[in-house]
C-alpha cells in the first residue's frame, strides 16, 4: 500500500506538525504549503511459477492537497494477469485521513481496457493499522469496492514483519474479466523485511490468493485454481 504516512516509530513525532496549523497562525501563514513529492515501491517482487508483483505510488502537493498516481501490475506464468493505473485528487479531512477521487484504468489482455471513477478513503486507523477503501463506478454503471489493510510489526528498528489484506467485492458478473458478483477475491500477505535505510528494504515473504462465489466458478470453469499460495522475495523503497 504505503500511502506516504509515517511508519508507526515515526508517527508520534510527526504528529504535532501534520496538525497543520496552530491556532494563532495568520490567515496568510495558514494558506501557505510546502510542496513535497515522494515515490514509493511498495512491492517490487519475484514469485514462484515465474511470476512477479509491483505496487507503488506517487504524489506531490501540499499539506491539504495532493495529487496521486498509484499502479498495480501482476504477472503469472509469464503473462500478466492484472494492470491498473490510478490518477487521484487527494484532500487531507483530518490528521492522518485523507479522502481521494479520480479515475482509474485497467490495462486488460483479453478483453477491452476498462475505465472506472474512483471515491477512496485511507489514512491510519487506531494502533497505526494503515487501511485504504476504494469505491469504483464502470463506464456502463458496473461497480465494485475494494478495502486494504497493512500494519508494521517491528522487531527491532531494522527487521520489520509487514501483514496485509485485500478484499475485492463486484455489484455484477462479468464474464469477460472472470470477477462475479458480491465477495470476489480475497489476498493476503506477510513479509518480512530487513531495513538497510528506512528507504531500502528487502524482503522475503508468502502471498495467499483466493477466489470466491461466482469469481471461482469462472476461475473452474476455466481449469484454475480458486486458491493459490506462493513465497516472494522482493523489495521496497521510496525516496
Amino acid at each position: 500500500m504505503g500511502h506516504g504516512y509515517p511508519a508507526p516509530q515515526e508517527a508520534s513525532a510527526a504528529a504535532a506538525p501534520n496538525l497543520r496549523h496552530a491556532p494563532n497562525e495568520p490567515d496568510h501563514v495558514m494558506d501557505h504549503e510546502v510542496l513535497l513529492t515522494k515515490v514509493t515501491i511498495d512491492q517490487l517482487e519475484a514469485r514462484e511459477d515465474d511470476g512477479s508483483a509491483l505496487e507503488g505510488s506517487v504524489w506531490f502537493g501540499g499539506d491539504k492537497h495532493k495529487a496521486w498516481f498509484k499502479t498495480e501490475v501482476e504477472r503469472a506464468e509469464g503473462e500478466t494477469e492484472k494492470a491498473e493505473l490510478q490518477a487521484l485528487y487527494s484532500r487531507a479531512i483530518a490528521p492522518y485521513w485523507d479522502i481521494q477521487m479520480g479515475v482509474r484504468h485497467d490495462f486488460e489482455l483479453e478483453s477491452d481496457s476498462r475505465n472506472w471513477g474512483v471515491l477512496a478513503l485511507n489514512g491510519l486507523a487506531p494502533y497505526f493499522f494503515e487501511v485504504d477503501t476504494s469505491l469504483f463506478v464502470g463506464e456502463d454503471g458496473e461497480t465494485a469496492l475494494r478495502v486494504e489493510a497493512e500494519y508494521e510489526l517491528l522487531f527491532t528498528q531494522q527487521w520489520i514483519l509487514s501483514p496485509e489484506i485485500e478484499v475485492n467485492f463486484f455489484g455484477q458478473n462479468t464474464p469477460e474479466t472472470h470477477t462475479g458478483s458480491g465477495l470476489s477475491d480475497v489476498e493476503a500477505g506477510l513479509r518480512l523485511r530487513y531495513e538497510f535505510t528506512p528507504q531500502f528494504a528487502p524482503y522475503i515473504g508468502v502471498n495467499y490468493e483466493k477466489k470466491f462465489g461466482n469469481t471461482a466458478d469462472f476461475a473452474r470453469d476455466d481449469g484454475e485454481a480458486t486458491s493459490e499460495m506462493t513465497w516472494v522475495i522482493g523489495l521496497h523503497a521510496w525516496f
